[in-house]
């Protein structure tokens, strides 16, 4: 069966976001909202008081994004780190949904941007992790020894670059890192964690003669929390927090909940903010004890459709004391907020603007829409001769789903944009002259290939006598674990009808890396255009 592949989403109704010079202190949560796990941030006063965060995308490019605000509500997409396929060649094969670019760290020190990130791919016993390192000063990427995911960076007070990483057993370790080579010095284990299962993202902050290390532990599920724990010296020892959790709301009602992996950053105030990931699920979503080698399975309860988002909270943090975390709700009040304003570099969008994009002649593809693995830049023609303000698509021979062979370097013809609504509305102008039998065009709400939702015009075998192909809409979702709705099929007629629904949990079992993708669709045999 094909299955539909994704081209880019347009809305077509823009909207202006204001702005205003007064102080608040009240926000919402989430600050990015759609897909935008794994939070790291860092506070830039010479750049403008500016403030920078990145998030984790896995096979999705172009990857490692790079979000700027300066009042900590109006966020910018002002670069992607992974920009350009040469950097990972390994990205474009990788085999499995949940590989790629784990939990990332960026750290800023003397006009220098750093990031350093994990690589994932492959299946057990043949999984890889390999770490790099990316900086501003050079965007090809440095490797480094480490085979763990979720490494931390961190400098000491003589200049010494460290990395602070999970062990493959529980516990968190640290060495030292030059950021020129990759050459890690020996490690040290310096804290075994507060007994929680899954430790993974620590962060290291120096801070009135403490080092205090702040990690996630119980796992991105209904158990997040960040632990703390803190010591005199780099190498130890440590003593907890005695109240650890330092920050969760696991255990309570809350719409807001998988709370953690969070990282903490001062204001141009040098008040402390933090950040973290978090679901809008409620307590009600369970999880079944087995796990596949590519997902959880998830019961039919657990909907969250915008997937892990990022939230913002404020931290007291009074001299040689530990932090106080905010807890996470929608409606937030807490340090007084910088004066709202859009004033950043670039032409990125900014994460809750609407989209108008009419694909002008001589224009480049929006930095926000997105690739499943690296793209054949063949297959996308922005304005191509004789169709202005298009986007030509070339159809590819895999499909959205494809099958456990599929080898990623076969590309395909998919080209998305972040959910960052729960509710909205979108169209697509589409210009389709199939040459096929099941070549298709379409939209899809995607999580990952064995589970989206899909909406396309294909050309299917007719009735009748002489069976003449002919337009068909086709409304079909694809899932691994829930009960799914039938397909529905019927003639294009001259004006629209309406096709169908399925329940959201269809593609959003789980705490998964990829949420709410919405786009436009080709696929056949051969290569032709839509």
């Amino acid at each position: 069966m094909k299955a539909l592949l994704a081209s880019c989403l347009i809305v077509l109704t823009a909207a202006t976001q204001s702005v205003s010079s007064a102080v608040n202190s009240t926000y919402t949560n989430p600050i990015l909202p759609g897909w935008h796990s794994d939070p790291s941030c860092i506070f830039v006063p010479e750049l403008g008081n500016t403030t920078f965060c990145t998030t984790s995308t896995f096979i999705l490019f172009p990857g490692i994004p790079i979000y700027a605000s300066k009042d900590l509500l109006n966020w910018k997409l002002v670069s992607n780190v992974l920009n350009r396929p040469t950097q990972i060649p390994g990205l474009a094969y990788a085999p499995r949904q949940r590989d790629g670019h784990f939990a990332a760290t960026l750290r800023y020190r003397q006009g220098v941007f750093y990031i350093v990130v994990p690589f994932v791919s492959g299946y057990p016993p043949n999984k890889s992790v390999t770490n790099h390192i990316f900086s501003s000063r050079n965007p090809d990427p440095i490797t480094f020894p480490l085979q763990t995911i979720d490494p931390d960076l961190f400098w000491d007070d003589d200049g010494q670059s460290y990395v602070i990483y999970p062990g493959v057993e529980p516990g968190f370790w640290v060495a030292t890192l030059n950021l020129e080579t990759g050459e890690m010095g020996n490690s040290t284990e310096i804290w075994p964690g507060d007994g929680y299962p899954y430790p993974e993202g620590p962060h290291m902050y120096r801070k009135d003669g403490y080092y205090y290390l702040s990690v996630a532990e119980g796992g991105t599920e209904l158990g997040h929390l960040q632990s703390m724990a803190r010591s005199r010296n780099l190498l130890g020892p440590y003593e907890s927090y005695p109240d650890n959790p330092i920050q969760t709301n696991r255990n309570t009602t809350n719409y807001f909940q998988a709370v953690g992996h969070c990282d903490l950053f001062q204001d141009a105030s040098q008040n402390w903010w933090g950040v973290a990931l978090t679901t809008r699920s409620g307590p009600t979503w369970d999880v079944f004890p087995s796990v596949t080698n590519d997902s959880i399975v998830y019961k039919a309860n657990s909907t969250f459709p915008m997937g892990r988002e990022m939230v913002l909270f404020p931290v007291t943090w009074k001299q040689g004391e530990w932090p106080v975390m905010g807890r996470v709700r929608g409606l937030m009040s807490g340090w007084p907020l910088p004066p709202l304003t859009r004033d950043l570099p670039g032409d990125g969008a900014f994460v809750k603007d609407q989209d108008s994009i009419d694909f002008a002649l001589a224009s480049a593809i929006p930095k926000h829409l997105a690739y499943w693995r690296t793209p054949d830049p063949t297959s996308y023609v922005v304005s191509p001769e004789g169709h202005p303000n298009t986007l030509q698509l070339k159809s590819s021979t895999a499909n959205l789903t494809a099958s456990p062979s599929f080898n990623g370097s076969q590309g395909l013809t998919l080209i998305m944009r972040r959910q960052t609504d729960t509710l909205f509305t979108y169209s697509v102008d589409i210009s389709f002259n199939p040459q096929a039998v099941e070549e298709e065009a379409g939209v899809t709400v995607f999580l990952t290939q064995p589970q989206h939702i899909d909406l396309g015009i294909v050309l299917l075998p007719g009735s009748g006598k002489y069976q003449t192909p002919r337009l068909h809409f086709r409304f079909r979702a694809i899932s691994e674990n829930a009960t799914l709705p039938g397909t529905t099929i019927t003639p294009v007629p001259r004006d629209c009808i309406p096709m169908g629904s399925a329940p959201a949990h269809i593609v959003t079992y789980g705490t998964g890396q990829y949420t709410g993708m919405s786009s436009l669709v080709s696929t056949s045999n051969s290569r032709h255009e839509a």
